[in-house]
Formats: C-alpha cells, sequence, structure tokens
C-alpha cells in the first residue's frame, strides 16, 4: 500500500505550472469528446428568439438597433444590442417578405404579412434575434438621414 502511495506522489507534478498545464489537457481531452459527440446528447436543446421582458415600472429597456453598412440592397450590416439577452456587433441582415405580422426593432411600427422586411441571416447556430424585423421603409430613410 505504501508502495502505492508513493508511486501515485511521484506522478503528481510539484511545479504548479505543470500541475496547471496536465489539469487543463485532461479537460480539453473531456471537452474533445464530448464535442466530437461521444458524449453528446441526442436531445439537442432548443434555442429561444430574443424576448424581451416587459420592462418594470420606471426601468428604461430597450434594444438599440444601429444601421453600420449597406453593402448590396438586399443586406444590410446591423449592430443589435440587448442588455439582457444577446449582443451582436455586425450581423448581417437579409430582405424577404415577411411571413408573419410583428413590430419593427428600429421604428417600434406595425409589420403585416407580405410586407418587405430584412431579417437576420440564417447560419449555423440560430441567432437569438432571429424572429426580430426591420422594415425595409425604414432601413432606406436611415440610409439616406
Amino acid at each position: 500500500m505504501i508502495r502505492t502511495r508513493k508511486k501515485l506522489a511521484d506522478s503528481i507534478p510539484t511545479d504548479p505550472w505543470v500541475h496547471t498545464i496536465s489539469v487543463l489537457s485532461l479537460s480539453s481531452s473531456v471537452t474533445a469528446a464530448i464535442v466530437s459527440g461521444r458524449f453528446a446528447s441526442t436531445n439537442k436543446p432548443k434555442r429561444r428568439p430574443c424576448q424581451l421582458p416587459a420592462p418594470m415600472p420606471g426601468e428604461n429597456h430597450q434594444v438599440t438597433v444601429t444601421l453600420i453598412d449597406r453593402p448590396t440592397e438586399s443586406t444590410a450590416t446591423i449592430a443589435w444590442r440587448d442588455p439582457t439577452h444577446c449582443c451582436y456587433g455586425d450581423q448581417v441582415w437579409r430582405a424577404c417578405r415577411s411571413r408573419v405580422e410583428g413590430v419593427c426593432a428600429m421604428s417600434g411600427r406595425a409589420i403585416y404579412r407580405n410586407d418587405v422586411v430584412f431579417k437576420p441571416s440564417r447560419c449555423r447556430a440560430s441567432p437569438l434575434n432571429a424572429h426580430a424585423m426591420i422594415l425595409a421603409a425604414v432601413l432606406e430613410d436611415t440610409t439616406w438621414s
């Protein structure tokens, strides 16, 4: 029993830096196994859209939406800042027709079905503000003001 303890003690690095690196190496191999799918769950969590909580009386809760650039007529680069849910510094939005009614994230105006709107581009992981919309007319007004 004493020999086993001694061998175990000899294998533990005494230098704090070496110990830290060995712990990080162990952690990264576990992370790699999780990412590679060996420990991955088959039930993938669903991403929720960016739904803002109702502000409390006297509380000023606002999403800040800023037009950064209009690379083409059908795309816009938007900065989306929500202090409680998500923040995207240079998110690409694309023009499309609205499939549902909603509210313009920039102006607060009503959006009706088939209105021309801009929505965040779909990517591998759906952004938290994927259901947000901006009226195309509002972006046009913002571009020229």
